[in-house]
C-alpha cells in the first residue's frame, strides 16, 4: 500500500523551470543561484538544480548545504552567527554577511582552515530583513573596508532581498540604488566587487520586462524554479509549470456534520479564537495531515469542489458537500504554495516521491 501523506516532485517539470529562468537570466547578463531551501536540499530535486545553468547553489542551512553534493560554488543564504562561522567557511564557498563581528569571525575561520571565504555584503534597501540600511553610507563603508582589511576574506558582492519580509517589491529606483552603492564601494575600496545580486524570484518579472538594472548580474532563485513563481505579482509565470509539487493524503474520516461548533467557545490548541460562518450541514472530511506537516491555507484542492476548512496538528478537515462522493480511505490532491511547500519537506511525516 502507498504510504501517506506525501509530497510528489515532478522532476522534469522543477528541470523545464529551471531551464527556462537560467536562459532568461542568460539574456540578461544574470547568474543564478539556485536556491534548495524550499526542498529542505532533497539530493534528486538538489541534482535537477546542479545539472541546469545555475553557476551556484545557495541554502539558508549550512545543514543542507552540508549535503549538497555539487562541484559549483555553495552560497550559504542566511547570515552565519559569529560562533557558526567555522561550520561557514566548511561547508560554504560564499556567505550573505551585514555585521561586523560576522565578517571577523568568517576571516579568523577562514584563516584558521587555509581557505579563502567570499563574501557578499546585504544591503537593506527598506524591506527590513537582513542588510545595512541603505541610507547609513558610513556604516556600509566601514563593514566594506573591514572586510577588505580581513585575511581571508574576498568582498565579491553586493546583495539585498525584497518582499520576503516588508513586501517591498524590487523596482528601478531601489535596485538602482544597490547599484549605486557597488560602484560607491568599489571606489572606496579599490576592489572589483564583481557580483551585484539584485534579489530573489520577486524580480523576475521586473527581469523581464527588462527593467532591471545592467549593472545586477545575480540572482538567487528558488520559488520560481520549484513553483514557477514571479512573487512579487504572485502568479506563476508564463511558460513555467506551477503544480510541479503535489501534495496527497488519504481521507480517515467522512461525516455530515454542522458547520458550526456546538457549546461554549475558547481557544483552540494555538491559542486562537476561530469564527465559523453557518451554512448548515456539511459532509467534512478529514485528512491524515496537519499543521505539523503543512500549512492549510497554502493548500489548492487539485479537486475544485473540495473547501479547506481548517487545520489541527495532525488533522487537515474538508468540505465535500458540493463535490463527488468520496469515502474513507480515498485520496486528495493539494497544490501546495511555497510555505506549505517548506513545510511539508520539513516534517518527517511525509514521505517523498518522485516523478522522472
Amino acid at each position: 500500500m502507498s504510504t501517506y501523506p506525501r509530497i510528489t516532485a515532478d522532476l522534469t517539470k522543477i528541470k523545464h523551470n529551471a531551464d527556462m529562468l537560467c536562459a532568461l537570466c542568460a539574456e540578461y547578463g544574470v547568474s543564478v543561484a539556485a536556491v534548495s531551501k524550499g526542498v529542505c536540499a532533497d539530493e534528486r530535486i538538489v541534482r535537477v538544480l546542479d545539472g541546469c545553468a545555475a553557476t551556484m547553489l545557495a541554502d539558508a542551512r549550512t545543514e543542507n548545504l552540508a549535503r549538497l553534493k555539487t562541484e559549483k560554488p555553495k552560497l550559504l543564504l542566511r547570515a552565519p552567527a559569529p560562533e557558526d562561522a567555522q561550520e561557514a567557511v566548511r561547508v560554504a564557498d560564499v556567505s550573505l554577511v551585514s555585521e561586523m563581528m560576522s565578517i571577523r569571525a568568517l576571516g579568523s575561520a577562514a584563516r584558521a582552515a587555509g581557505k579563502r571565504h567570499a563574501i557578499i555584503l546585504m544591503i537593506d534597501l527598506g524591506d527590513l530583513r537582513e542588510g545595512l540600511l541603505f541610507l547609513g553610507r558610513e556604516a556600509i563603508f566601514a563593514a566594506a573596508d573591514a572586510a577588505k582589511a580581513e585575511e581571508g576574506i574576498e568582498l565579491l558582492g553586493v546583495g539585498t532581498n525584497l518582499t520576503c519580509y516588508g513586501a517591498i517589491i524590487p523596482d528601478e529606483t531601489n535596485l538602482g540604488e544597490l547599484c549605486r552603492i557597488a560602484s560607491e564601494l568599489r571606489a572606496h575600496t579599490g576592489l572589483p566587487i564583481p557580483i551585484v545580486s539584485g534579489g530573489n524570484s520577486s524580480s523576475i518579472g521586473l527581469l523581464k520586462r527588462g527593467l532591471v538594472p545592467p549593472e545586477v548580474n545575480h540572482l538567487r532563485l528558488g520559488e520560481s524554479i520549484l513553483l514557477g513563481n514571479d512573487t512579487a505579482a504572485c502568479r506563476v509565470l508564463n511558460g513555467l509549470y506551477g503544480d510541479a509539487f503535489t501534495l496527497s493524503t488519504r481521507l480517515i474520516e467522512v461525516q455530515r456534520k454542522p458547520s458550526v461548533p456546538i457549546g461554549e467557545s475558547g481557544a483552540n490548541a494555538f491559542g486562537e479564537h476561530p469564527t465559523f460562518e453557518s451554512l448548515g450541514e456539511q459532509v467534512r472530511g478529514i485528512c491524515k495531515i496537519g499543521r505539523q506537516d503543512t500549512v492549510a491555507d497554502g493548500l489548492t484542492p487539485r479537486d475544485g469542489d473540495i473547501k479547506i476548512i481548517g487545520a489541527s496538528s495532525d488533522h487537515l478537515i474538508v468540505d465535500l458537500t458540493r463535490a463527488k462522493p468520496y469515502r474513507v480511505g480515498d485520496v486528495l490532491s493539494f497544490t501546495p504554495d511555497y510555505g506549505a511547500l517548506l513545510r511539508a519537506y520539513t516534517s518527517p511525516y511525509v514521505y517523498r516521491d518522485y516523478i522522472e
